[in-house]
């Protein structure tokens, strides 16, 4: 994991916190129903490269369409700030919500567009 970076970050009232380690090089912006009205902007880590540190006992899950992507959110305040999942091969994953990073400024990040509406 040479040239990673370890990012701290959180839902809005602090009570879901985690670290992510990673090589922060750009962002995902996907169409999908979902993803469109939440404003995501998203990395995608290996499971491992990410450490839920407190609020596990606050979070509610939601999953939609085909039910594979484990959605997060804080039940006080209601923000996404990450996903877990399966890549096709089978690896964990974590999604996470960069704009719920401390200290990021995603307007300096390039986009990758995702077409979700049409998967």
């Amino acid at each position: 994991m040479s040239d990673t970076t370890t990012y701290t970050g959180a839902c809005h009232c602090g009570k879901v916190q985690f670290d992510v380690n990673t090589k922060l090089e750009g962002v995902m912006s996907c169409n999908c129903s979902h993803c469109a009205r939440k404003g995501f902007l998203l990395a995608f880590v290996p499971a491992e490269q990410f450490t839920l540190r407190s609020g596990a006992n606050g979070l509610t899950e939601y999953r939609f369409n085909k039910h594979v992507i484990a959605h997060q959110f804080c039940s006080t305040c209601g923000t996404q700030a990450f996903a877990h999942g399966v890549m096709p091969d089978g690896s964990a994953v974590c999604a996470v919500n960069v704009r719920c990073l401390d200290g990021v400024d995603v307007d300096a990040l390039p986009v990758q567009k995702v077409d979700g509406k049409s998967l």
